[in-house]
């Protein structure tokens, strides 16, 4: 033998240790391996045929080379355990033939198909002393069992593979799979066409036509789902490369949550398929419920006489079951997908196996066959819309927690001061999963002085909302005490420096003496507020600025004092309001042509509307300074109500007929009560939060608010005649009472929830 060709020699070769490395296959090696995979699939008139090759290390089994027609290819395992279930392990493991012994629990006979559409068998590669691998072929459930004859030809098949990689190991070949099997088409090995009548993909009579068609949807279906960010694009995807070109009637996604399956989204006409799925238990035995197990359940909803070839294999048994006839009723076929990646596909060990997050149901107008390769791609794009889900349903999680956690840190409801009319609004940035640190306060202070607080703690993490609740906390006990703005943001700005955080906060406070119309402002490096005057004009009520609260300087922080006349609207806001180089809030807030006694509800909105893209969150705290000619305060009342209290609507009707009894206007008792009513109720179901009411009297009008948790707003609805439409319009009808009663009303969202309101004009006496 010549030195080149020892085996050490070619392996001090650069290029074959490159080679190696790179998990490429030897070309003698690949012409052997090609050879074999074309005799065994067309001798044994199999779809697909691989050779498994052991690792290096001797610990599994990975494919070196697959042949075929798609979509088989596809479904054969890339690795596997030696000591796993599958034919290829098994063969190698017993010595000995070994056949897919993995019967279907889920597959009747007289009612669906196997859920896994081929059948294996597979010959171990080992000769005395040396063990290579195994050679499997896969065959299409309709040819049925495996013959002696068949078993015996594949050994030959294998023994001679045997031989030669043999002869490859002495002259120095390693005899070692890539990272990834080399895939080669075999044509003559497509299945055989099926009936002109039942084809959906591909166009009958031509082999190859509907494998390939069915590969391509799947590749759309996994580029478009990687760009999918919620589930209603998910659905739509779903409806582009499953629903129409299947031709299935409905579609829907549902997942299985604390022991009940939950829709998740539908398309088509679903009706039937949501009222199945929704709230129904995963244990009672559906078809949905087995399909949660992890196995897929076709239903063909063929009608008799007519010939399931489902094979039923036992291990030993080499010949396959004949069809089975039957007589019954027309039934529409359907389709159970668990939302699950493929377990024949996962190629990289994994701790624990993929849970299935869901199930897929497509329903047909009637009965319809299911292809071997279409059951097999079904499968695989169940898998890619379970990690579509998963990712999803992570996702949203992820926002729910930011947003809950946003909501928690917020004032549930603004303190109530007399002469003092507030609201405030709250807008997250348009980034989803981050957490702002905006924040903002109204606090009565022991002397009756109202103190309006807006902060702004850089940064959109969660150390960003961690800090900005210690602040608001920290501000609150501060006020509680008495201490006046300047000094409240001196000690503020201390606690911080012991909060170890290196993030900066601008904050901006104002305290209000509602009896003489003082105003003091202090700022730490925040935009001052606004001040609109009765007669339109804006003007800022300045004062210096000082430096934000972390930086730790020595210098107090030092305010300036304002005088305020009755009717002025204050306007404090974070930088989220306006563009980052241009704070036009006071333009904006003077091109309003509404007259001095403008609702803050309506202002706030407005601002809001006219706000730049949300590039960051946004406050605003928006405060009227009533004043009082006779000194006497408005007429104010509140009402709590909690979550679940049911009962609670009717002392909301009873607090409402009281206040105005009290202020003499019984008149607008009937209708304000009704009002009452359908607010409260929709909260208390809707919402399922506390509810806090509160009434206000002016001179020529009554306002009513209905505070809840739910950012949604209520939308009207219209009656329907259809049974899906008049189950939603259900949910809105009561606004139309509020529509028709109430002089005006709107939604106002303020961060930890909404407030619904509305006012009513008070008659004037004949």
């Amino acid at each position: 033998m010549d030195d080149r060709t020892t085996p050490d020699a070619e392996a001090a070769r650069p290029d074959s240790r490159a080679r190696e490395r790179a998990g490429i296959l030897d070309r003698d090696l690949m012409v052997a391996l090609h050879t074999t995979v074309h005799q065994a699939a067309h001798q044994l008139h199999a779809v697909a045929a691989a050779v498994y090759l052991l690792t290096p290390d001797g610990r599994e089994l990975r494919a070196a080379l697959i042949g075929g027609s798609p979509p088989s290819v596809l479904t054969l395992p890339g690795r596997m355990g030696l000591d796993s279930s599958y034919a290829s392990a098994r063969a190698l493991a017993e010595h000995q033939v070994a056949f897919l012994a993995e019967p279907d629990p889920f597959a009747d006979p007289e009612h669906g198909a196997l859920a896994y559409p081929y059948t294996v068998a597979s010959v171990p590669l080992e000769s005395e002393g040396q063990r290579f691998g195994s050679l499997s072929v896969l065959r299409t459930e309709n040819r049925g069992g495996y013959s002696y004859a068949d078993c015996n030809a594949l050994a030959q098949i294998g023994d001679r593979l045997v031989d030669l990689l043999s002869d490859l190991h002495a002259r120095g070949v390693a005899i070692a799979p890539g990272n990834l099997p080399v895939l080669i088409p075999l044509f003559g090995t497509e299945p055989p066409a099926e009936d002109r009548d039942q084809v959906v993909w591909g166009v009958p009579d031509l082999p190859g036509s509907s494998g390939m068609s069915l590969l391509y949807a799947l590749q759309r279906l996994t580029d478009m789902l990687n760009r999918a960010t919620t589930m209603e694009h998910v659905i739509g995807v779903a409806e582009f490369c499953i629903v129409a070109p299947s031709g299935a009637r409905a579609l829907a996604l549902a997942s299985a949550i604390e022991g009940r399956m939950w829709v998740l989204g539908h398309s088509g006409a679903s009706a039937g398929l949501v009222r199945e799925l929704h709230g129904s238990p995963v244990h009672s035995g559906s078809s949905a419920a087995r399909a949660l197990l992890g196995r897929p359940l076709f239903v063909s909803g063929a009608l008799g006489p007519s010939r399931e070839t489902s094979s039923r294999f036992r291990p030993g048994v080499y010949e396959g079951a004949s069809g089975v006839e039957r007589q019954g009723q027309p039934e529409a076929a359907a389709a159970y997908l668990p939302l699950v990646g493929s377990r024949h596909v996962v190629d990289l060990p994994m701790a624990d196996a993929a849970p299935v997050v869901g199930v897929c149901c497509l329903s047909f107008d009637g009965p319809r066959t299911f292809p071997p390769e279409e059951r097999a791609v079904l499968s695989m794009m169940a898998g890619r819309l379970g990690s579509a889900v998963q990712r999803i349903e992570v996702s949203t999680g992820r926002e729910a927690l930011a947003e809950s956690m946003q909501k928690r840190l917020l004032p549930a409801v603004l303190a109530e001061a007399p002469r003092l009319t507030t609201t405030a609004r709250y807008r997250s940035a348009q980034t989803p999963g981050e957490v702002g640190g905006d924040w903002y306060d109204v606090l009565v202070m022991p002397d009756d002085r109202v103190l309006l607080v807006l902060g702004d703690v850089e940064g959109h993490t969660l150390e960003s909302a961690a800090v900005m609740g210690q602040l608001r906390t920290a501000v609150a006990a501060y006020a509680t005490e008495g201490h006046g703005p300047a000094a409240l943001l001196g000690r503020t700005d201390r606690l911080l420096s012991r909060l170890g955080t290196e993030l900066l906060t601008t904050c901006c406070l104002l305290a209000v003496d509602t009896s003489t119309g003082t105003v003091e402002v202090a700022l730490a490096g925040h935009p001052a507020p606004l001040a609109r005057l009765p007669d339109g004009t804006v003007r800022r009520l300045w004062a210096p600025a000082n430096v934000p609260l972390g930086l730790h300087v020595s210098e107090p922080y030092r305010f300036r004092e304002h005088t305020l006349p009755p009717g002025t609207v204050l306007v404090l806001y974070s930088d989220g309001v306006h563009e980052r180089d241009n704070d036009d809030v006071r333009e904006r807030l003077g091109r309003d042509s509404q007259p001095p006694g403008i609702d803050l509800e309506y202002l706030a909105d407005r601002l809001l509307e006219s706000m730049p893209r949300r590039r960051d969150d946004a406050a605003l705290l928006l405060a009227r300074y009533e004043g009082a000619e006779d000194g006497t305060a408005p007429r104010v009342a509140q009402l709590h109500v909690h979550r679940r209290d049911l009962s609670g609507v009717k002392e909301a009707r009873g607090f409402v007929y009281e206040c105005l009894c009290d202020w003499c206007l019984v008149d607008l008792a009937d209708d304000l009560m009704l009002i009452t009513s359908e607010l409260v109720t929709n909260a208390l179901i809707h919402a399922g939060s506390d509810v806090d009411l509160r009434l206000r009297a002016f001179d020529d009008h009554v306002r009513l608010e209905v505070r809840d948790s739910d950012s949604d707003p209520p939308v009207p609805t219209a009656y329907s005649l259809t049974e899906e439409g008049s189950a939603q319009a259900e949910h809105g009808r009561g606004l139309y009472l509020v529509d028709a009663l109430a002089r005006s009303w709107n939604t106002s969202p303020s961060g930890r929830g909404k407030t619904v309101w509305l006012e009513m004009d008070i008659p004037r006496p004949a």
